[in-house]
């Protein structure tokens, strides 16, 4: 049956996948009849934008203290000592944090499971093809923001887990880093919410292995050719 012609049964469909309801075998049929069809990305939109008015009158929540640690003991992870802010090149040849890469990609959906119970959910994007991910984290390995992307859409969207002090003439920069040539600039985050970011295309985990945030000066870096302040936060960007 093709379900797109049957609007009664397509909103249906949409609103128990924007509410979350809509799991297992079924959840992936109708992701992919989304890449297929307008008429069900349309439906998933218009729901989404009925049900996020409710989702900002929700009383902010917390994760417990407990969470992470737990995530670090199942998963025979361990805080790392802080050490001095990596340099780009440092960065690129930091062997315990390239040996993560192959763990990460096992551990995201754990993690994002945790966030979405402890009501730190991310937004669903519309239909995404392929589906990219990231997880920042700071020097002390503590998870910082959650960046994921639609390749089909061209979008990135980046979750801040908890809003970021910083000053008032600072701005917080997202950074592509390739495996070679400097870093690109991918936009600038919100440092108390989300943020919604154009992916260009070829920003594939293939060319563009890590994610990373540096603190600039308001507006961004100045200098063109790359970024001008520390970095804050990274994570290997995968496809999932």
């Amino acid at each position: 049956m093709e379900i797109q012609r049957n609007p009664v049964l397509v909103d249906k469909l949409a609103a128990e996948y924007v509410l979350g309801t809509l799991d297992g075998a079924a959840r992936r049929r109708f992701e992919s009849l989304l890449r297929r069809h307008a008429e069900l990305r349309q439906a998933v939109a218009e729901w989404q934008d009925r049900l996020q008015p409710l989702a900002e009158l929700a009383p902010p929540a917390q994760p417990s203290a407990a969470v992470w640690p737990a995530i670090e003991a199942r998963l025979g992870l361990h805080s790392k000592p802080q050490r001095k802010r990596l340099t780009w090149f440092e960065l690129r040849e930091d062997l315990s944090f390239w040996r993560g890469l192959g763990l990460f990609s096992t551990t995201a959906a754990i993690i994002l499971t945790s966030l979405l119970l402890t009501k730190q959910e991310l937004s669903v994007p519309v239909a995404p093809v392929t589906s990219y991910i990231a997880m920042l984290s700071n020097d002390q390995a503590q998870p910082i923001a959650v960046v994921t992307g639609d390749a089909q859409g061209g979008r990135l969207f980046v979750k801040l887990l908890a809003p970021q002090p910083i000053a008032a003439d600072k701005s917080l920069e997202l950074w592509a880093v390739p495996k070679n040539g400097p870093p690109r600039s991918l936009g600038l985050l919100a440092a108390d919410g989300s943020v919604s970011l154009a992916l260009p295309a070829d920003a594939t985990p293939q060319t563009i292995p890590l994610l990373a945030v540096t603190l600039e000066p308001k507006g961004g870096s100045p200098d063109p050719k790359g970024p001008t302040g520390p970095i804050v936060f990274k994570g290997a960007w995968v496809q999932i």
